[in-house]
């Protein structure tokens, strides 16, 4: 049975309320913010749906996923109606996401014959059948990847982020690029362009040329589709902030946990592969030989953790 928390009773959501009410958190960026003592995780194995049912509403900040493509490359990934599948975990996002709330999505295209449901398929669901607000759609470029000889050979994949309501939170100063110092010289001379926001660095558009992880890459803990920790690490930055709630309930490799715990997010993970585990804990050690903290709290469940986020928060509004 989902927990359906009152606002009154959660001083996370109370404070994420009042900003609301004052319509200043999407005006906030994560200087704004102090970062916990401590991040909790909790990571749990089971069904994502069972999971989400167990998570309070309006509770979490970020939900960062890389569910299933649909894409038939493996047993994992072969679902005969791909949206009668995709729109429970859908809606159960919805209900979980704060009123400020993102939620990004890696998908796949199918083609030639294969028609039993892609991301194309999520963002017609989403766009005809949900509240959900469709922002953007990164294009996520890469250089590496398989050669072909009857089409043109794949080099990007698509991610869409949707908001909850039109005052989402995005910190696009934490992900800015630096100009160059010929093209920030232009940049400054534009009369068009705001010169506090210049000097800050460029706006990295919806096109992030990011290579695919390769087998000899250092960052491998074993997962078959991990993504790489810089694009998961540009999603965490600018659509949450420090001390928020990040969900991932297709953990897989694990990455999402690992960039929370860099980054001062507490984190929800949940994944039907025991194997998550042991990814994780091979994440901990690559941060450990980074010389990177891995010191964090593991929650057991999820009851447990919001009672001890909602603890947390007392203290610093005390």
């Amino acid at each position: 049975m989902a927990i359906h928390n009152k606002s009154h009773y959660n001083h996370a959501l109370m404070s994420l309320n009042k900003m609301r009410k004052n319509n200043t958190l999407k005006h906030k960026t994560a200087v704004d913010f102090v970062s916990p003592d401590k991040t909790m995780i909790c990571l749990q194995i089971m069904d994502c749906c069972d999971f989400l049912k167990a998570l309070p509403d309006e509770s979490v900040q970020l939900i960062c996923i890389d569910p299933p493509y649909n894409l038939e490359l493996a047993g994992w990934d072969i679902y005969d109606n791909y949206i009668d599948w995709a729109k429970k975990w859908l809606d159960e996002a919805y209900r979980v996401l704060s009123p400020n709330g993102n939620m990004v999505i890696f998908g796949g295209i199918q083609f030639r014959d294969v028609k039993s449901g892609d991301l194309i398929d999520i963002i017609h669901h989403v766009r005809t059948c949900t509240k959900f607000k469709l922002i953007n759609t990164i294009i996520w470029h890469y250089k590496n990847g398989m050669s072909a000889h009857r089409y043109f050979a794949n080099r990007h994949e698509e991610v869409i982020w949707l908001a909850k309501t039109n005052d989402y939170y995005f910190d696009l100063d934490s992900v800015r690029e630096p100009y160059s110092e010929k093209d920030l010289e232009a940049a400054l001379k534009d009369k068009r362009l705001n010169p506090v926001n210049t000097m800050k660095g460029k706006n990295p558009t919806n096109v992030w040329e990011i290579n695919r992880l390769n087998g000899n890459s250092k960052e491998r803990v074993g997962h078959p589709t991990q993504k790489p920790v810089e694009i998961i690490d540009r999603f965490v930055k600018s659509l949450s902030y420090p001390g928020s709630v990040v969900l991932d309930f297709f953990a897989g490799s694990g990455t999402v946990g690992r960039v929370c715990l860099a980054e001062g997010r507490h984190c929800l993970l949940c994944d039907s592969n025991k194997s998550t585990l042991d990814y994780f804990a091979e994440h901990l050690k690559l941060m450990q030989a980074l010389g990177q903290s891995t010191d964090y709290l593991s929650i057991a469940t999820p009851k447990e953790f919001f009672k001890k986020l909602e603890g947390e928060q007392g203290k610093n509004e005390a």
